[in-house]
């Protein structure tokens, strides 16, 4: 039995045109960028060319991408090299933040920044009367993700950077969700930072990137060798940096087709989840294509993902990052979801290769399933 993958925004299979421009550099090519000569120099060709790919691709000039080995290096330079440059304040985070971002802001705590969460609203979407209430007090930085990881419901980041920018805050947003889902340009969302990861559009493991507003002071996380202009020491990663650029430049030709393909086998799969009696989260709220959280009442969420993938679907409880936890979402509870239901949140991430026909079979054994763990309640109780 073959197992059908509906877990994309955990992670993506390396896209085979993106392993072909990675090979070169992984198997003939071994030139360090640094180096002068001939094999440096095309080392160094090859990441400015990237650099120069992705930086199309959201907008913004090469010099404003600083190559990391992810998502959470991105994050967490983000909050610890901005606040670094500034007077110790209010920093703000929504409460939905994942925890590369949630945990390095409660770490600046302890240097003397007051850390502060801003609750959703019902919708999953932050509650913007509450983010203006707690801007009356001074504030220097924002973070606010563009789509959650688990809901895939999207911010008004734009809204939010404007309100940030009148309080004289710089603005932070994780976009590691929304890379290659939703348009994504960093000039229209207003923000100071943004970062972006590989792993989740078709490209390699271990790169990502910070896009920085040039006017942004941002202290380095990692000192070292002074590569990316001395703001993020250690030898580049040429072979990733090479194939995270080729997956850009594929989720930009392919965005269309993306959006059109996820949103109608979304579509199908919560008609199907509604008959089943199924809770999704945030269904009315604007939210990435591919991307739907539910839960059936009293079926707990590890218990099924489990007996799912011993029937051939890879789904999952909520983030890859913290599947290890068996506390409720904290995405669900600040937007008010009962524990109990909360515990029980199944996610389904779809990407252009699923089919109409196993979300259909997924439908089919999902509630087999969910009968049968209901009577297996039914005789303990």
């Amino acid at each position: 039995m073959q197992t059908v993958f509906f877990d994309h925004n955990s992670t993506t299979a390396l896209r085979p045109s993106v392993l072909e421009a990675m090979l070169p550099w992984l198997t003939q090519t071994h030139g360090n960028a640094t180096s002068r000569h001939v094999f440096g120099r095309q080392a160094r060709e090859a990441i400015e060319g990237a650099r120069y790919q992705i930086a199309s691709m959201v907008g913004v000039q090469a010099s404003q991408v600083v190559f990391t080995s992810g998502g959470t290096e991105a994050n967490n330079w983000a909050i610890k090299g901005l606040a670094a440059q500034l007077t110790p304040g209010q920093l703000l985070i929504s409460a939905q933040e994942h925890p590369c971002v949630s945990k390095p802001a409660q770490a600046l705590a302890w240097h003397e920044w007051q850390v502060n969460a801003v609750a959703s609203d019902v919708t999953g979407v932050i509650d913007l009367a509450k983010l203006a209430d707690a801007m009356a007090t001074p504030t220097a930085l924002v973070s606010v993700m563009l789509a959650n990881n688990e809901t895939g419901i999207l911010q008004p980041v734009a809204h939010i950077a404007e309100m940030a920018r009148k309080h004289k805050a710089l603005i932070h947003t994780d976009a590691v969700q929304a890379l290659g889902k939703v348009p994504l340009n960093m000039a229209e969302l207003g923000v100071h930072a943004m970062t972006l990861s590989s792993h989740k559009i078709g490209g390699p493991i271990g790169v990502g990137a910070l896009v920085l507003d040039k006017r942004v002071d941002i202290a380095p996380l990692l000192d070292g060798g002074g590569q990316e202009r001395g703001l993020r020491s250690g030898t580049e990663n040429i072979a990733g940096i090479v194939g995270f650029a080729h997956a850009c430049q594929l989720a930009i030709e392919q965005l269309e087709a993306y959006n059109h393909h996820t949103q109608a086998l979304r579509m199908h799969l919560e008609a199907g989840l509604l008959e089943l009696g199924a809770t999704i989260f945030g269904q009315h709220a604007n939210r990435i294509p591919n991307t739907s959280f539910f839960a059936i009442e009293h079926i707990e969420g590890e218990t099924l993902v489990t007996a799912l993938d011993k029937v051939g679907f890879a789904v999952a409880s909520g983030s890859a990052c913290s599947s290890d936890s068996a506390a409720p979402s904290h995405v669900l509870l600040s937007m008010g979801v009962a524990p109990d239901l909360a515990k029980g949140a199944i996610r389904v991430s779809l990407n252009l290769n699923n089919t109409l026909t196993e979300v259909n079979a997924f439908l089919s054994a999902l509630q087999q399933q969910v009968h049968r763990l209901k009577n297996l309640n039914a005789i303990a109780a």
